[in-house]
């Protein structure tokens, strides 16, 4: 049976507003979000003193929360031991805190590493976790170019926000002087 092939063409405005600039650290989008406040208008919901979660601004469906470390890091194996440590610490809470927040029948967790692993920004690690259910196929987006998501970025804040465990939720752990 040949495999079949389909087209994310929606994805490609999203990667190209993302790429190129990358190469600069003062350019890369996560760098940029970790100077930006916990609040709904920037989907950050969390800072720790390593890493923070932040919704995807192109979710792949409702809930879809990355966790990214600070340190402008591009593999795994470049994150220090305290760095790591912490980042699959929050990883375990996002995923425990999505559960509780969704109901999900799965839950995929995972990391994009490079171009040809997929990542639309290839040179700053992150953690994606995304809420699934049985039947979800999300092929909306493969045929029509349309996503289907049933609540709205505001929204999936506020839930995920109000799931985080203490010490997760609450005050940032981090003071960035705001």
């Amino acid at each position: 049976m040949p495999l079949e092939r389909f087209s994310a063409a929606w994805r490609e405005a999203y990667v190209e507003s993302v790429s190129g600039d990358e190469e600069r650290v003062d350019g890369c989008v996560f760098c940029r979000l970790a100077e930006e406040a916990v609040d709904e208008a920037t989907g950050v919901l969390e800072r720790r003193a390593h890493s923070y979660v932040v919704l995807n601004a192109f979710p792949y469906g409702s809930g879809h929360v990355l966790v990214v470390p600070y340190r402008h890091a591009e593999t795994l194996e470049e994150l220090t031991a305290d760095e790591s440590s912490e980042l699959w610490g929050t990883v375990t809470a996002v995923s425990r805190a999505l559960r509780s927040a969704y109901r999900p029948d799965g839950l995929n967790v995972g990391f994009n590493l490079g171009h040809a692993a997929g990542a639309g920004i290839p040179r700053h690690l992150h953690a994606h976790l995304l809420p699934r259910w049985d039947g979800d196929t999300n092929f909306m987006t493969t045929i029509a170019e349309t996503r289907v998501l049933p609540e709205s970025l505001a929204s999936t804040w506020r839930k995920v926000r109000a799931a985080l465990p203490p010490g997760l939720a609450g005050e940032p752990s981090v003071d960035f002087g705001r």
